[in-house]
């Protein structure tokens, strides 16, 4: 019996030494698959401004879901989007809003609330659970174009997003807020709303 398991322990020992260069690879095929989910697939990127208070505050980290709309065709009222903006001489930036208006509707902000016009002609005005300070502004889009999207932080007072005028191309978009990692206290799925309409 000794003998036997004696044959077994060199048996495994020498088939370890005939392929020592298979372990190595094996870890080098993981890191490289590893490497193209971190970078191609999702994107890690943080926070450095207060457009997003109180849900993001500086220095919080997520994972942006770079595929999100490869898959769920396109972005929703309430997600968070990363995207670069639409300003010359910024295009490599990255701003951080979240999608309020989608193609063929109109958004107009008055008394402190954000009604929508939806594509049937009914006029929507959003609950907005995720805000803190109502808007104090006015803003009227007009009909928001193909492609485009009318996008604004939750830090009403505090954010340059599309009631100052511009919309955000469909191309210009990153991906979609999916992890929170940092704060620990944070950690967890990103807070999109989900409306139903």
């Amino acid at each position: 019996m000794e003998e036997e398991l004696e044959e077994k322990t060199e048996d495994t020992k020498a088939k370890k030494k005939e392929n020592p260069w298979k372990d190595f690879l094996e870890i080098l095929i993981t890191a490289v698959v590893l490497f193209i989910l971190l970078h191609v697939v999702f994107q890690s990127s943080f926070i450095d401004g207060p457009s997003m208070q109180p849900t993001y505050n500086y220095n919080d980290r997520l994972l942006v879901f770079k595929l999100a709309y490869s898959f769920s065709g396109e972005p929703a009222r309430g997600d968070i989007i990363v995207f670069h903006p639409p300003f010359e001489g910024r295009e490599k930036e990255e701003f951080i809003k979240r999608v309020i208006g989608l193609p063929g509707e109109q958004v107009d902000i008055y008394d402190g609330k954000v009604h929508v016009k939806l594509t049937d002609g009914t006029v929507k005005t959003l609950d907005e659970p995720y805000i803190s300070t109502a808007p104090k502004y006015e803003s009227h889009s007009g009909v928001i174009p193909e492609g485009y999207y009318f996008v604004l932080g939750d830090n009403r007072p505090n954010s340059n997003d599309s009631h100052n005028g511009w919309l955000v191309p469909e191309k210009n978009i990153i991906g979609k807020a999916f992890f929170d990692f940092f704060p620990f206290s944070t950690i967890g799925g990103s807070p999109n709303y989900k409306y139903d309409f």
